[in-house]
């Protein structure tokens, strides 16, 4: 096969996979809801009850957001969420500037937006003002209505993107599909204080699964008058890895996600249902699966998730203080070594950056993707091994940070040319020190 037949292959692959994404994600969703919360976790139970029920074995896997009360929890908390996005105090942040030449500046409250969140939730809770239990009994139909919801706000970010986008950074590729899937702005905003991306991937995204975390373990507690030693662990875990993400959010900002993908389908329909849906499935099953592991087992299992968090953390703060320092501070004890690669913006600029090759970012040009992954097993591995489906959230995270990995590098690779040659030469391993 020539050059352009495997440029044409490539494309339809890609052009496919959206495809797929568009049509499977949904429902899957749904299965996976069903399953976790109806089926005992059993993929089989769920093919059994759709054999056997048929067309109404597929309305109560696919139940219809008919009353008011996903649509009014849904809007009650986005709501909250943007007004506190835009209310709350915060430091102003500048991220990285863009190709066409911008930079966006941010409002950093987000560590504030989530204790307002987490405090406010807990107390209507403990006054006994609003029963998180309601939201994990309506589980289904609010999922539902999400795909509905955001399947609508990815057309009104498409349609935006045409008609009123924010900034120069934007574009068609001429295809609705690839427009629609990978998006036409990289920074939408309404207004102009309204960060879109900030909201669908932090605000919305990122808050939901600490808040449907908490929800859960108050479910079980209701059930059971008790909280399983398995589902203690599996939401400290949680909610510490997502309390280090809002400390470290100014610096998410700086990442693929952000940075460079732009706001469609692929990020924001992904923030907004299957953020809340797919990660939070291991404490979706524990609420009727309680595990009782033992205080020894269970100390063992929060120390290393813990530890994981941490090393995790650690390689973000590291990075963060190469940058900030220009290279000037010490990474284990010594100077850190390092690349000056240069590169060309697509004005004709010529810009130098710092490539970090010691400490955590000596090891592998990903390594934080290690720990990320450990923790995601660690807080999952309290529901045991008796089905497969709780550790889908760990098998799809492996495969979206492999996958970004390599798109970083391709991308890091076109910027920075012989520069990154030098740095692979360097830093020789992707993600697994020693084996790749």
């Amino acid at each position: 096969m020539g050059e352009a037949g495997k440029t044409v292959h490539s494309a339809l692959l890609t052009y496919t996979s959206m495809i797929s994404l568009l049509t499977l994600c949904p429902p899957f969703v749904m299965l996976l809801w069903y399953t976790m919360v109806h089926a005992d976790g059993s993929v089989i139970q769920t093919y059994e009850h759709l054999k056997q029920h048929g067309l109404q074995g597929l309305k109560e896997v696919f139940p219809l957001p008919s009353s008011p009360t996903p649509w009014i929890i849904i809007g009650s908390f986005a709501a909250f969420e943007a007004v506190l996005q835009l209310v709350l105090p915060g430091k102003r942040f500048e991220g990285p500037i863009s190709p066409a030449g911008n930079i966006p500046v941010y409002k950093a409250n987000g560590l504030q937006a989530y204790a307002v969140t987490l405090i406010t939730y807990i107390s209507l809770w403990w006054f006994g003002i609003f029963d998180p239990a309601i939201v994990y009994d309506h589980l289904g139909e609010i999922f539902a209505a999400l795909i509905v919801e955001s399947f609508m706000f990815c057309i009104f970010l498409y349609i935006k993107g045409h008609v009123a986008p924010s900034s120069s950074d934007s574009g068609s590729s001429g295809n609705i599909i690839i427009d629609f899937y990978w998006g036409m702005e990289l920074y939408p905003r309404i207004g102009k204080n309204f960060d879109i991306k900030v909201f669908t991937n932090c605000r919305f995204g990122m808050m939901s699964w600490a808040v449907l975390a908490v929800t859960y373990c108050i479910k079980q507690y209701e059930e059971n008058g008790s909280v399983s030693d398995s589902m203690l662990v599996n939401t400290v875990l949680m909610l510490v890895y997502i309390t280090k993400f809002f400390w470290w959010e100014s610096g998410y900002w700086c990442t693929m996600d952000i940075a460079h993908d732009r706001a469609g389908f692929y990020i924001c329909w992904g923030c907004l249902v299957w953020v809340p849906s797919i990660y939070t499935s291991p404490g979706m099953y524990l609420v009727n699966h309680p595990v009782n592991l033992g205080t020894p087992l269970a100390l063992s299992i929060l120390a290393a998730g813990l530890l994981c968090i941490y090393i995790n953390y650690d390689c973000d703060r590291q990075r963060q203080e190469f940058r900030r320092t220009n290279g000037k501070c010490t990474i284990w004890g010594r100077a850190p070594s390092k690349i000056v690669a240069t590169y060309k913006t697509e004005k004709g600029e010529t810009k130098t950056s710092l490539l970090l090759t010691s400490g955590w970012w000596g090891l592998s040009r990903h390594f934080h993707y290690v720990p990320e992954i450990s923790a995601a097993f660690f807080w999952t591995v309290p529901a045991l091994f008796n089905h497969f489906l709780p550790y889908f959230y760990v098998i799809f995270l492996t495969i979206l940070l492999f996958d970004r990995a390599k798109r970083d590098d391709d991308r890091c690779s076109s910027k920075y040319q012989k520069y990154w040659k030098l740095y692979c030469n360097k830093v020789r391993y992707r993600i697994i020190p020693g084996i790749y």
